[in-house]
C-alpha cells in the first residue's frame, strides 16, 4: 500500500481492503495483471476483466495475480461470454478472493463460489435487479448508473438517482457506486448517498497500466463531459465517444431505420480494434461521461493517492455539524 490511511466502510470491510475505491473490470484496458495488481497493492480493489480473455491467457494472468499481491483482487467475468463455463471452473479452481459477475443471474455461479470463499459481487442497473441479486444471496452489488462507459443502464437513470434508489430497496447490501465518478469529490459524493465505495473506471483507463492503444487514451482525454453518445438502442446499448461509428449510429437510429440494418452496422465496429489498435474513429471507444473529468494519464497508484486526498478534500468543504446551543439558564 502507498501510505495512504484507511477509510473503512461496509465495502472495504466486507472485502478487505483499505480503501473504497474499485477498479473497474474494463475489457482489454484490464486484462491484465498489471493494472489491477497496482491498484490492490495500493489499497483498492484492483479488477481483471475476464470478458475478452482467453482460457490460457486468463490463468496466466491470474497466477500472476496470486504471486504478485497478498491483498485482495477480483476477476470481472460477464456470464453470457461465450465459453463461460469453461472460465467459471477455471476461476473455481485459482480461487479469487472477490468475483464480479455481470450480464446474467446469480444463481447460475452463486452457491459453488461462496463454497470456496470468494466474495461474490453482482453488477446491476436498476432497482429490480438489484433486489433479486440481494434476494438470491450476493454479498454486494456494484450499481451502475447513466453516466457510465460500456454498458449503462437501457434505463438511463443516472447514478446519484440509481444509487439512492437501490440503497433504499437493499438496505443491508453493500453498495458499490459506478458511473460519472472520476475523482475523491465523486467518492464523497456517493459514500454520502450511501454506497459503500466507488468503482471507476475511465479514471483509470486513463493510466499507465491500461492496456489500451495510446490513441484511445489521447481521445479520452480530448473528451469534454458532453463527449460520449449512448448508440446501440435495442441491441444492446453502449455509452462510448463521439467519433464517425457513433455519427453513423444516430443518424441510423433517428430516421428509423430496421433494427437489421443498425444491427449491421453496430457490430462492424469493435472495442477491440479502438483499444488494441488506436481505430478511434471507426471503432467503438467505450468511455463514460467522466471523460470530461480527466486530463492527464498517471501511474495508477497516483490516482488512488490523488482520489484520497481529493476525497479529504471535500470533506473539508463541507459545513460542521450543527450542534444545538444550550438552554437558556
Amino acid at each position: 500500500m502507498t501510505g495512504v490511511s484507511r477509510i473503512p466502510t461496509p465495502v472495504t470491510r466486507l472485502l478487505g481492503i483499505d480503501l473504497p475505491v474499485v477498479q473497474a473490470g474494463m475489457s482489454w484496458a484490464s486484462s491484465c495483471s498489471a493494472l489491477p495488481l497496482t491498484v490492490s497493492e495500493a489499497g483498492g480493489l484492483g479488477v481483471v476483466a475476464a470478458g475478452p480473455m482467453r482460457l490460457d491467457d486468463l490463468a496466466r494472468t491470474l497466477d500472476e495475480m496470486a504471486a504478485g499481491t497478498d491483498r485482495p483482487w477480483a476477476v470481472n467475468l460477464p456470464i453470457n461470454r461465450a465459453g463461460a463455463d469453461d472460465v467459471i471452473d477455471l476461476l473455481l479452481a485459482r480461487r479469487p478472493p472477490v468475483l464480479i459477475a455481470s450480464q446474467g443471474g446469480p444463481r447460475r455461479y452463486l452457491e459453488r463460489f461462496r463454497a470456496i470463499g470468494t466474495v461474490c459481487l453482482h453488477v446491476v442497473a436498476g432497482v429490480e435487479h438489484a433486489r433479486k441479486a440481494a434476494d438470491a444471496g450476493v454479498d454486494g452489488l456494484v450499481v451502475v448508473g447513466a453516466e457510465a462507459g460500456g454498458h449503462p443502464p437501457p434505463s438511463m437513470v443516472t447514478t446519484q438517482v440509481l444509487i439512492r434508489a437501490v440503497v433504499s430497496a437493499v438496505p443491508e447490501t453493500p453498495v458499490i457506486a459506478s458511473g460519472g465518478i472520476a475523482d475523491g469529490s465523486g467518492l464523497a459524493a456517493m459514500l454520502a448517498l450511501g454506497a459503500g465505495a466507488a468503482q471507476f473506471g475511465t479514471r483509470f483507463l486513463a493510466t499507465r497500466e491500461a492496456t489500451v492503444h495510446p490513441d484511445y487514451q489521447a481521445a479520452v482525454l480530448a473528451a469534454g463531459v458532453d463527449g460520449t453518445r449512448t448508440v446501440g438502442h435495442g441491441l444492446g446499448v453502449i455509452r462510448a465517444l463521439e467519433n464517425e461509428f457513433t455519427a453513423r449510429m444516430r443518424r441510423l437510429e433517428e430516421s428509423g431505420a430496421e433494427i437489421d440494418v443498425r444491427r449491421k452496422e453496430f457490430q462492424a465496429a469493435t472495442l477491440r480494434d479502438a483499444a488494441l489498435y488506436g481505430r478511434v474513429l471507426e471503432g467503438k471507444v467505450e468511455a463514460g461521461q467522466s471523460a470530461g473529468l480527466i486530463d492527464t494519464v498517471l501511474p495508477a497508484a497516483a490516482v488512488v493517492e490523488r482520489i484520497v486526498a481529493e476525497y479529504r478534500a471535500a470533506l473539508t468543504r463541507l459545513p460542521l455539524p450543527v450542534v444545538a446551543e444550550p438552554p437558556d439558564l
